[in-house]
């Protein structure tokens, strides 16, 4: 496994020396130490990704480090057991306390390799299985056939080829964590760990220290930060502005120098990390209001990627009911299920404030609200609750804003009056808010007579007369 930091833990120099040389002609970095003493110092010093373990040394020997190891809160990486005197019952005491194997010396240069090989893909596979359980969702690439998705993961493609730092913004729910994944599994550490970190999580400038970190000293076992576990591959920082101010310097020390000195230790720990920031706010104004660290937000702003809110690509919004549709019937076992054409217009038709995680969240409803095969209408306006009141009925028209142009589009499945209005209350409402409220401005964008405008908007149920703004005083 290319990266893999290996510890060899044995009293003889000859056999330390012999076995370190072969290790690292194979392309693995190793540290060495002569006894258990030594050996709580080098994972001090750096986490190891596997350790060689000798059975007989002086003081303490290997089947009472890994009985320390085991009653201090597991054993700090996967261990391989090495005996020149072996027993069975020997063999079969170190399994139980979590021995990955046991290998008898002499070595056999080839069996130790093969152990080592073998040691660490299973390790790797078990966190790999573990994490997989723990999100209880499925890797995929971002979902989307719309000119914007298109050009956005091809500039997530290149980001990835880059190996920089990337800081991905937008709002809620738009799916930065799915672009961050996509843009590690495509670049050239996709083979090491991804790490994440949701910094809103962390109320507390101690608590996130030690989360980043890692900890050490008062006869506890070390805890190693999310920095440290990130080594060779990616760290994803999601929702960076809430990184407490103190602990923004310290992760600036760390980034620039790629090293760092765990909380209640001393000597510092060196990494090799990607950092993949995310955020739902705008972090130029976070520093414009003295809430970010400057040099911290250009540290990070190497690459940026900017994720459009669903509403702005609202073509992808069939693609992603389907797949979330079909996602649930494969993981979930769920029966199958699809939207009859007036549910799917009604969603479609729907502004998605919270974006793909409300989408997702809805289709969750559906699947448990839907009494059939075919989803509905009437459980369509069900699932988005308070929200479908204000969805109009099936020939909805919907105003969008794309590169600064403001279209809408209308269902034609509708007589033409009842298009007309769909048309007018979209195109009305959305020029409104283009106007800021302001009814001269309205007026001059549509090029209608104010009186007959106001008119228009009353019969649309646009605005109130009550809302009248200050320049409608002379009516």
């Amino acid at each position: 496994m290319p990266n893999a930091h290996i510890l060899i833990v044995d009293d003889e120099p000859d056999i330390r020396e012999s076995v370190r040389d072969i290790l690292e002609d194979e392309g693995y970095s190793v540290a060495v130490a002569e006894g258990a003493a030594q050996a709580q110092a080098a994972l001090q010093a750096r986490r190891a990704d596997l350790i060689l373990l000798d059975v007989w040394m002086p003081e303490m020997d290997g089947i009472g480090l890994l009985r320390h190891w085991h009653a201090h809160g597991g054993l700090p990486a996967p261990v391989v057991m090495m005996s020149g005197h072996g027993t069975l019952e020997t063999a079969v005491e170190a399994i139980r306390l979590g021995a990955y194997d046991f290998i008898e010396k002499p070595l056999s240069l080839d069996k130790l390799l093969l152990t080592v090989e073998n040691a660490l893909q299973a390790h790797r596979l078990a966190q790999e299985n573990a994490r997989l359980k723990r999100e209880a969702r499925a890797l995929f690439e971002p979902v989307g056939d719309s000119a914007y998705m298109q050009a956005l993961k091809a500039q997530a493609r290149r980001l990835a080829e880059a190996d920089g730092w990337v800081l991905i913004s937008g709002e809620p729910g738009v799916g930065k964590q799915t672009f961050a994944r996509y843009i590690h599994g495509l670049g050239p550490r996709r083979h090491q760990p991804f790490i994440e970190v949701n910094l809103a999580t962390l109320n507390t400038r101690q608590g996130a220290a030690v989360e980043l970190f890692g900890s050490e000293g008062g006869g506890e076992r070390i805890r190693y930060g999310l920095l440290e576990q990130a080594h060779g591959g990616t760290l994803f920082l999601a929702e960076v502005a809430d990184l407490d101010k103190g602990v923004q310097t310290q992760l600036l020390s760390a980034l620039e120098s790629q090293s760092f000195v765990r909380v209640g230790g001393s000597e510092p720990v060196h990494v090799d990390v990607r950092v993949i920031a995310a955020t739902a706010r705008d972090l130029a104004e976070e520093v414009r209001a003295g809430r970010f660290r400057e040099d911290l937000y250009y540290h990070l702003n190497v690459l940026p990627l900017r994720i459009a809110p669903l509403r702005d690509h609202a073509e992808d919004i069939p693609q992603l009911l389907e797949h979330e549709l079909r996602r649930a019937q494969e993981q979930e076992g769920v029966p199958p299920r699809r939207l009859d054409p007036e549910a799917l217009v009604l969603l479609t038709g729907y502004a998605w404030p919270g974006n793909v995680r409300e989408l997702k969240n809805v289709v969750q409803r559906l699947l448990i609200l839907a009494s059939g095969e075919v989803i509905t209408l009437a459980e369509a306006r069900q699932a988005l609750g308070a929200q479908g009141a204000h969805v109009p009925e099936g020939g909805a028209a919907i105003a969008r804003e794309r590169g600064g142009r403001l279209t809408v589009e209308v269902e034609l499945a509708q007589p033409l009056r009842d298009a007309r209005d769909a048309f007018e209350r979209a195109y009305l409402e959305a020029q409104l808010r283009q106007s800021g409220g302001s009814m001269t401005e309205l007026a001059r964008r549509t090029g209608m007579e104010r009186t007959n405008l106001y008119r228009k908007l009353k019969a649309l149920g646009v605005k109130d007369s009550a809302q009248r703004d200050d320049d409608e005083k002379d009516w």
